[in-house]
């Protein structure tokens, strides 16, 4: 048998081996690569079996090196790595390894067992994938893993919003972060008003990593927001607290409205034109347009109206004004309004009208003062020539002279709340204009308001049987007792007639002669009784008509 020379290298090569390793007594014997003889490399045959099952014996025995250490760790403190291969003969030497290039530390073990440590002062480049590489009696293994993780604690963090300033309006979206310079592996806590928002307190908030997100803002969400950025190790926690940012929501301005005003300073008149929205944030800016140019503006600051002057002279029209309001994302205009002042004049008329309840129950009557002319009349009541309420006695102490009265569209309409007979008498409005108290009066001609107690009784008894029900019931029960006494009457005429036909025929057939005119005057007769019958019946039935008709 002969053995090629690759084989007998390969042969040498594991014979060292096992020697190194103390698993042979004997060095191995010289090998020559050129030349063997067929006895020599029997010789070897043996060699090459124990090598074998040695080998088998020594992999059953491997090192299995075991890591343990932290994970996750705080930047700045220092921290230890263990490693340890237990039932291996020594020496050992053990390499903490980053990443599988970098070596961190090593150590010697010469009694066998010994664990050995790698502490490490905790950065932030210290993050990474640590192992650790023993080495004994030629043989070297690689340990399990451990991932370390870097926490960097948070550090000056703040608050900041979109929209910046913090400032949004309703309907809008607003997103508040809370940012850190330093900090990593990170949670974050809100908090509004110092009221930390929690789970069931979110809506309409929703929390997308360090972000406070609101979809559609509204005036109640408006206040002081602030943030915790925090982080734990082995439940040790650091926290970083913000400072408070104060959030304004604003409210859409509406649409602003006009009025018009006159007062009187001697013989002049000056004009007063007032522009306000029912809501809004203010600040805002308004301005007044006169027939579509802008004559004068004013900032509302504090409240939603602003007030300008304009000069009018009675009986000319000075032009058309509307009023304009500007935000910053918004630009409205009023309706118009006519700069003219028409005096007090012309007609003045009372009308009255009487209010009934569901079941005909006359309660309230309301008086209405029309006045034909006149830009800002002022309507003046008398009852019985006396002013209501009393001008003259204006303090509340002063007993009224009708309790139970209202007044309603600016005095233009008069209610009488309560009918009883102390509120009959007459009534009369007057007018003159409202910014000349010294002005004349244009009065109405009375009208009379009669409530007596039998009109009262009569509504009050109407709720059992109402007229229009009771007047309804007697024409029904007239046309029926009509309707009857008609067939009956034509049943009694029909049978008359039928009976008077069937007698005449047989006293024609039976009768003679000389019994003709005795005959005919009985039938005359008759028949005159029965027209004097019917004649009397029709009139019973025109008469019974006519009563109904009454």
């Amino acid at each position: 048998m002969k053995l090629t020379a690759q084989y007998v290298i390969c042969l040498q090569h594991m014979c060292n081996t096992l020697a190194s390793l103390g698993k042979l007594k004997k060095p191995c014997p010289k090998v020559h690569e050129r030349v063997m003889e067929k006895r020599q490399a029997l010789h070897f045959l043996p060699v090459l079996a124990v090598a074998s099952f040695l080998i088998k014996i020594s992999g059953s025995s491997s090192l299995r090196p075991v890591l343990t250490g932290p994970d996750l760790a705080f930047s700045g403190p220092r921290v230890v790595f263990r490693c340890v291969a237990s039932n291996v003969s020594p020496p050992v030497i053990y390499e903490l390894i980053k990443d599988g290039r970098v070596r961190i530390g090593r150590n010697r073990d010469f009694q066998g067992g010994q664990v050995a440590l790698f502490p490490i002062k905790v950065t932030a480049a210290s993050e990474g994938s640590y192992h650790c590489r023993a080495t004994a009696g030629g043989t070297r293994e690689i340990s399990n893993g451990i991932k370390l993780r870097v926490v960097t604690p948070p550090s000056y963090t703040r608050v900041t919003s979109e929209p910046f300033p913090p400032v949004a309006y309703e309907g809008s979206r607003m997103a508040l972060s809370c940012d850190v310079e330093m900090g990593s592996h990170l949670s974050y806590s809100w908090f509004f008003n110092r009221k930390e928002i929690t789970s069931s307190t979110s809506l309409p908030f929703h929390f997308v990593g360090n972000k406070l997100l609101v979809e559609r803002v509204t005036p109640e969400y408006a206040g002081n927001y602030s943030c915790n950025a925090w982080t734990s190790v082995n439940e040790i926690k650091r926290i970083s607290s913000s400072t408070e940012v104060q959030v304004t929501i604003k409210v859409y301005v509406s649409k602003p409205e006009i009025s018009f005003s006159v007062h009187k300073e001697g013989t002049g008149y000056h004009g007063n034109v007032t522009c306000w929205s029912t809501r809004g944030s203010p600040p805002v800016n308004f301005y007044l347009l006169l027939d579509g140019k802008e004559v004068d503006s004013a900032t509302a600051a504090q409240t939603l109206a602003a007030w300008f002057l304009v000069v009018v002279v009675p009986e000319l029209d000075m032009g058309e004004a509307r009023c304009r309001v500007k935000t910053e994302n918004q630009d409205l205009t009023s309706e118009p309004v006519n700069l003219e002042v028409v005096p007090v004049g012309g007609n003045v008329k009372v009308e009255v009208e009487y209010l009934y309840t569901a079941d005909s129950k006359l309660t309230t009557a309301r008086l209405s003062c029309h006045v034909s002319r006149g830009t800002f009349p002022y309507i003046s009541w008398l009852f019985n020539d006396s002013v209501l309420p009393s001008e003259s006695h204006p303090d509340s102490h002063i007993q009224p002279i009708l309790p139970h009265i209202a007044f309603a569209d600016r005095r233009r309409s008069l209610v009488l709340t309560k009918l009883s007979p102390e509120e009959s008498g007459y009534y009369r409005c007057r007018a003159r204009d409202n910014y000349d108290d010294a002005g004349p009066w244009v009065e109405s001609a009375a009208e009379l308001v009669q409530v007596t107690v039998n009109s009262m009784s009569q509504a009050e008894s109407s709720t059992e049987t109402p007229p229009s029900e009771s007047f309804c019931m007697n024409i029904t029960e007239a046309v029926t007792i009509t309707f009857c006494c008609f067939v009956l009457l034509i049943l009694v005429v029909g049978s008359a007639c039928v009976y008077k036909m069937f007698e005449n025929k047989q006293a024609h057939t039976n009768s003679v002669p000389a019994n003709s005119d005795a005959l005919q005057s009985e039938l005359t007769h008759q028949s005159g009784g029965n027209t004097a019958d019917t004649t009397a019946t029709d009139c019973d039935v025109q008469n019974q008509i006519t009563e109904v008709t009454v």
